[in-house]
């Protein structure tokens, strides 16, 4: 359930603000409403911060390269600010290093064929009177070149010479050939950039293995951005305030300050208390339609188990919205089990999971809530896949006849009519959950005639199941009857008429008017919303022929002398068939419940978290 908050504003001395802040993050209650804020202080620890985050950053790429070097400050957070300058300066070198590789790298590939090159040489001689131009150019040209300019040969191949122009002054020949090209000289020797270079390259290494030691510092590291993020959000808050002056011009020891929160309406005893004790003005009211409230979510374990996914995919639910965190369980369990659909799987599952719960609590530690989701996943999927009779993609015929008598007759792999039963199966799925989303909102709507609309809409998925039903599994089965037709057609006449109900019967009507077409291509969207649970069939039916493919394949090497081959490559083919079904668990299983039956609840998970301002929760 969505937990009822309450709002609050508390009015505090301003000159008190700060001493507030820390009473209040005591309490460790209030989701404080942040405001736009300014200050040096803030500007200053948003720098260091972003300086922190990136030297972590540039740590954590050699974190794998520490083989047990230890830093200095390695578990010291009092030093962290150096180790953090440290690192940044040593990646402003390396990147320095890098860039004079590169740069003396194409001056001396420039000057590979002109040998040693030193400008200064050519100063000299300048001074002397004496003026070199040096000039790569074809064969062609160079013996086009007039007799009058004098010129000496550096280098030469079949079709391109290298060589000097000289004279007793700085103006070029008038008359040297169009395909001539002068070349620019270093700015250094070739030596000196060659000097560089190696020293650059050289330096590298050095700067690679001071990292990786100094990687050995990132719990140091981490530790510090925790308490910069910790102040940070503090001075956020305190810079965020709204002020209220007493006196028109300075300061006044009565001037105040003011903030407003969310908490949980059952928490509300907590801040009064607060508040009287530290002498603040408290309201606390109700949230108002336009205020943007944080959503906390209160469940029972059982309901819990659903929370590591959601945190995962970062989905909350607006405050004023629904929870359906127990028909997202229930019904993603389902999912879970169709799309991996193999007893064995799910075994193997179960089993890695329960281990890294007891190996956890043998640790002393508590084990992530993601094991027990891991273990109503694996028992989901191990029901699946007795019912169907599929284990490890074994052929039924080899099974066990205990296995295959504990198998659902109607699913078993067995009836050669378990596909289109299956395919039933889907499509009722896909009608209980979208039948659902509509039954929450005509109880939601109850003392509205907007719950007529849900309930059009609730006819018209009654509908199209048989139509769907009609058109994919079989038309003799399943006739469309003047009762589906009927059920569909008044569905969206309730639909049309009461769905956009405000007030008033003829708004609704002129609203629904004015998205005509939106309502008419909703009864093919409900079509297509039913049809889309098909792909639990498909995704499920593609994993078993994959695992039936490898065992067919491995077959022949389990019977020989290379029985090793055959072993790695079951472990290998179910393996990456075990992959690929969790990938299609997040493409497919959580989509139909994120879109399909979020859309009919009109759910947009535009919500974010209750975040109390505390003592741990940005530390």
């Amino acid at each position: 359930m969505i937990v009822p908050m309450k709002k609050v504003t508390l009015v505090v001395l301003d000159r008190e603000r700060e001493d507030a802040l820390k009473a209040l993050r005591k309490t460790g209650v209030l989701h404080i409403e942040k405001q736009e804020a300014q200050s040096e202080t803030l500007e200053k620890l948003t720098g260091t911060l972003a300086d922190a985050e990136q030297a972590l950053a540039v740590l954590g790429e050699y974190a794998g390269k520490n083989t047990g070097k230890s830093s200095s400050h390695s578990g010291d957070t009092n030093n962290a600010s150096e180790i953090v300058e440290q690192v940044l300066q040593l990646r402003e070198e390396r990147k320095e290093a890098y860039e004079i590789m590169a740069r003396t790298g194409r001056e001396l590939d420039r000057f590979a064929l002109w040998g040693d090159i030193d400008p200064t040489d050519f100063d000299y001689f300048a001074e002397k009177g004496i003026y070199f131009f040096p000039f790569e150019m074809s064969v062609d040209d160079y013996t086009a070149i007039p007799e009058s300019v004098r010129s000496i040969i550096v280098n030469r191949d079949k079709k391109n010479i290298r060589c000097l122009i000289w004279g007793e002054d700085d103006l070029l020949h008038a008359g040297m050939p169009p395909g001539a090209r002068e070349i620019v000289l270093p700015e250094k020797s070739t030596v000196e950039l060659r000097s560089d270079f190696e020293t650059a390259r050289a330096r590298i290494p050095e700067m690679d293995a001071e990292l990786t030691t100094l990687a050995a510092s990132i719990p140091a590291v981490v530790a510090y951005i925790d308490a910069l993020r910790y102040e940070k959000e503090f001075e956020t808050i305190r810079a965020g305030m709204e002020a209220v002056a007493i006196a028109e011009n300075g300061n006044h020891p009565a001037d105040l300050a003011a903030l407003c929160g969310y908490l949980p309406a059952e928490k509300a005893p907590v801040i009064s208390k607060a508040a009287a004790k530290n002498g603040w003005a408290c309201l606390i009211t109700d949230p108002d339609e336009e205020d943007a409230v944080p959503t906390e979510l209160k469940n029972n374990r059982f309901v819990n188990l659903i929370k590591p996914l959601m945190d995962f995919l970062g989905t909350v639910p607006g405050y004023r919205e629904v929870d359906i965190s127990l028909w997202f369980l229930l019904f993603f369990g389902i999912f879970f089990a169709m799309i991996f659909g193999d007893a064995g799987y799910g075994a193997i599952l179960a089993g890695i999971s329960v281990w890294g719960i007891f190996s956890a609590r043998g640790k002393g530690t508590t084990p992530p809530p993601a094991l027990y989701m891991m273990v109503y996943l694996a028992l989901m999927t191990m029901a699946w896949g007795t019912i169907t009779c599929t284990w490890f993609g074994i052929p039924i015929e080899h099974l066990p006849n205990f296995l295959k008598s504990i198998a659902l007759p109607a699913f078993s792999n067995e009836n050669p009519a378990a596909p289109d039963n299956i395919k039933v199966f889907c499509f009722t799925l896909g009608l209980v959950q979208i039948s659902v989303a509509h039954l929450i909102g005509i109880v939601r709507n109850r003392t509205s005639l907007k719950a007529l609309g849900e309930l059009g809409s609730l006819m018209m998925t009654i509908g199209m199941y048989f139509v769907v039903l009609n058109l994919v599994v079989s038309a003799e089965k399943y006739p469309l009857s003047d009762i589906i037709l009927g059920s569909i057609g008044a569905g969206f006449l309730l639909n049309f008429i009461f769905i956009n109900f405000e007030g008033a019967i003829g708004k609704g009507i002129l609203e629904s008017l004015k998205n005509i077409i939106t309502m008419c291509l909703g009864v093919v969207n409900m079509f297509g919303d039913i049809m889309s649970y098909i792909r639990l069939w498909a995704v499920g039916l593609a994993g078993a022929a994959i695992s039936a493919t490898v065992n067919e394949m491995a077959g022949p090497f389990l019977g020989g002398f290379i029985i090793f081959a055959g072993v790695l490559l079951l472990v290998f083919g179910h393996g990456l068939n075990y992959v690929m079904n969790a990938l299609s668990v997040i493409v497919h299983g959580v989509r139909l419940n994120t879109l399909e039956f979020s859309n009919h609840l009109g759910l947009t998970w535009s919500g974010f978290k209750y975040e109390p301002f505390s003592e741990t929760g940005n530390k």
